[in-house]
């Protein structure tokens, strides 16, 4: 039997806003854009991992109802969910391709811990962490 991770979800503010930013700006590519009355399921897909996708949702019914989809819309924008982490070959070339496309850091790429990283949130307050890992094979 085969199994394994195929979508993370991550809760947006406008989808649209997700979607120009996720593609536009960190190069990620659509993978499905389906829609079922007010329901959107929109996922994209790094185009170096083509069996991943991330999923791009808005906090609403039928998964929460009302005062929870507010409580989440808060959370988010307060930056309070965990960071993601993307991966990279070099931090501070991916800084600069991502800065020029309009991305907005938190955090200079920093050498720490065998590392380079810098920071960036997405426009709905999600944060991620860029890595370039320097330690081998371990």
């Amino acid at each position: 039997m085969s199994q394994g991770i195929g979508v993370v979800g991550l809760y947006v503010r406008d989808q649209d806003e997700a979607l120009e930013f996720y593609v536009g700006k960190l190069g990620f590519r659509v993978h499905t854009d389906a829609r079922n009355g007010d329901y959107r399921w929109l996922t994209v897909q790094h185009p170096d991992q083509p069996s991943f996708q991330l999923g791009l949702f808005a906090p609403q019914a039928p998964a929460l109802d009302a005062s929870t989809a507010q409580a989440v819309r808060e959370i988010v924008a307060k930056g309070a969910m965990p960071p993601l982490v993307l991966n990279v070959d070099d931090c501070r070339a991916a800084y600069e391709w991502m800065r020029a496309r309009g991305v907005e850091f938190t955090q200079a790429p920093e050498e720490r811990y065998g590392n380079v990283d810098a920071s960036f949130r997405d426009p709905s307050g999600n944060g991620w962490k860029m890595i370039e890992s320097r330690r081998g094979p371990g």
